[in-house]
C-alpha cells in the first residue's frame, strides 16, 4: 500500500525549477519509495548503495553516466563525492530542467559537496516521516500558521488514528504500510543499522556503545534547553565531541535544533537552543516505554506530547519546501517560557503544548510577555491540547487540537 507524501506538490514544483533536485531525509521515511511512485516509469533508477555502481561513480564518473541515461533518479548519493563535479559539467549542458534527482541520507558532508559545486542549480527539499496528515489521509496542505483561515479550515481525515498509538509507533512508513510489523524489532534494527552504517562512516567512532548511551541521554532530554556539559558528564566524553554528535543528527535530520526567539526590547531571554527528536517512536524505544500505555501515562509523557507536536509543525512547513521553518520558543531567565513561536511575516504566533483535555486561560498567561517585543505585531494565541475539536477560550486565544496541526 503506498501512503501519499503531501511533499509530493513541492517535489513537482521544483522539479521545473531546477536542472537538478536532492531529496534529504533519515533512511527508512521513504524517499526513495516516493520517488519510484512519482517517476518510475520515466526516470531511471540507481543506487550508490549498489558496489559497482558506487565503484564506477567514484573511480570513473564520466563512464557512469553513459551507462545511464536521463531522466535519472541518484539514490544515496553522498556515497560518492566525486560524482557531483561531473553532475555540474553534464547539467550546465543541458537546457532541460529536473533531468537528474538525488537522494542522501547523510547531509553532514552532503550539503557541503552540493554547496560547493552545484550552487545555483539545485533545489533542495527536506524528506520526513509520516505526518498525521498522511496517516490519516487527510489531504490538507497548509503550513500550520494558526491565522484565522487555517483555524476555520475545513479538515477531510478518510482514516480514523488513536493519536498515543501514532506517538509512540513512530512515523516510518514502513510501520503503516505493514501495520503487523513488530515495533520494537523495527527500531532495534533501525538503530542498529545507523549506529554501523552512518555513524562509522561520518564519525570514526570506535565504540559504538558509547555512541547508543549518547542517543539515549540525548533522548531523555527531547523538549529541553541543550546542555551539552550534563550530557558530557553522564556519558564521559568530552564536551566538544558531544556538541560534535548532536550536530550529525541535526544534519542527519533525526533531531532539530529550535532557536530560541530574540528581540532588543526583551533583554532576559536566554540564548540556548531546545532540542526535539522528529520521531516519537524512535524516543520511546531508546528509553525504554514498550506500549502506548506505558508511554501515555509515564513521567515523561508531557515533553513526548510536546516533542510529538513541534516535529507535526515542522513537517507541515517542509512538506510545503520550507527549509528554514520560521519556529522559535520564548525563555527568559525568570524561568517564562512559551513553547512555540511562529513568526509569519513580522506576524508572531504564540503556542503553548498541554497534555490537558480542558485547557484554560491561565495556561497562556506568558503570551503577554511577546507584546514587549519591537517591531512585531501578535495574532491569534494558541494552546494546543488533547481538545477533540477548537474552542475559544478568550476573545483571541484558542484551544485547538494536536490532531489537526
Amino acid at each position: 500500500m503506498y501512503i501519499y507524501r503531501h511533499i509530493e506538490t513541492q517535489i513537482m514544483k521544483m522539479k521545473e525549477m531546477f536542472k537538478v533536485l536532492l531529496i534529504t531525509g533519515p533512511r527508512q521515511v521513504g524517499k526513495t519509495t516516493t520517488l519510484k511512485h512519482m517517476f518510475g516509469e520515466k526516470y531511471q533508477y540507481v543506487t550508490l548503495d549498489d558496489i559497482n555502481e558506487k565503484g564506477l561513480a567514484s573511480s570513473d564518473p564520466k563512464l557512469f553516466f553513459r551507462n545511464h541515461t536521463f531522466p535519472l533518479i541518484i539514490d544515496e548519493v553522498q556515497l560518492s563525492p566525486n560524482i557531483f563535479s561531473e553532475i555540474k559539467r553534464l547539467v550546465d549542458q543541458m537546457d532541460e530542467y529536473g533531468q537528474i534527482i538525488l537522494t542522501g541520507s547523510q547531509t553532514f558532508h552532503l550539503m557541503q559537496n552540493v554547496t560547493e559545486t552545484l550552487a545555483g542549480r539545485v533545489g533542495i527539499i527536506e524528506f520526513s516521516g509520516l505526518s498525521y496528515r498522511e496517516i490519516t489521509g487527510d489531504p490538507f496542505l497548509s503550513p500550520f500558521i494558526p491565522n484565522d483561515a487555517y483555524l476555520h479550515s475545513v479538515r477531510n481525515q478518510a482514516r480514523e488514528a488513536d493519536l498515543w498509538h501514532v506517538i509512540h509507533r513512530g512515523s516510518m512508513p514502513e510501520l503503516y504500510k505493514k501495520p503487523d510489523t513488530e515495533w520494537q524489532a523495527y527500531y532495534a534494527s533501525y538503530v542498529r543499522t545507523y549506529l554501523e552504517r552512518d555513524v562509522r562512516s561520518l564519525l570514526n567512532v570506535k565504540n559504538l556503545d558509547v555512541f547508543a548511551r549518547f542517543l539515549v541521554s540525548l533522548a531523555a532530554r527531547t523538549g529541553q534547553l541543550i546542555n551539552y556539559a550534563n550530557i558530557s558528564n553522564e556519558i564521559g566524553v568530552d564536551l566538544k565531541t558531544v556538541q560534535s554528535w548532536t550536530k550529525v543528527l541535526e544534519s542527519s535530520g533525526l533531531v532539530a535544533i529550535i532557536p530560541p526567539f530574540s528581540n532588543n526590547a526583551l533583554t532576559r531571554v536566554v540564548h540556548t537552543p531546545m532540542i526535539y527528536f522528529l520521531d516519537t517512536g524512535l524516543v520511546s524505544y531508546l528509553l525504554r516505554w514498550h506500549t502506548k500505555e506505558t508511554l501515555q501515562n509515564g513521567a515523561m509523557s508531557g515533553p513526548i506530547l510536546e516533542t510529538y507536536a513541534v516535529s507535526e509543525i515542522l513537517k507541515s512547513f517542509r512538506n510545503n519546501g520550507f527549509i528554514d521553518p520560521p519556529i522559535t520558543f520564548y525563555r527568559d531567565k525568570d524561568m517564562n517560557e512559551i513553547d512555540v513561536v511562529i513568526n509569519n511575516d513580522g506576524t508572531l504566533y504564540p503556542i503553548e503544548i498541554k497534555k490537558s483535555m480542558n485547557p484554560n486561560p491561565s495556561m497562556a498567561k506568558q503570551f503577554k510577555l511577546l507584546y514587549k517585543a519591537l517591531g512585531f505585531q501578535i495574532s491569534n494565541e494558541t494552546i494546543l491540547c488533547l481538545t477533540r475539536k477548537p474552542a475559544y477560550l478568550l476573545d483571541n486565544l484558542i484551544a485547538y487540537p494536536i490532531e489537526k496541526i
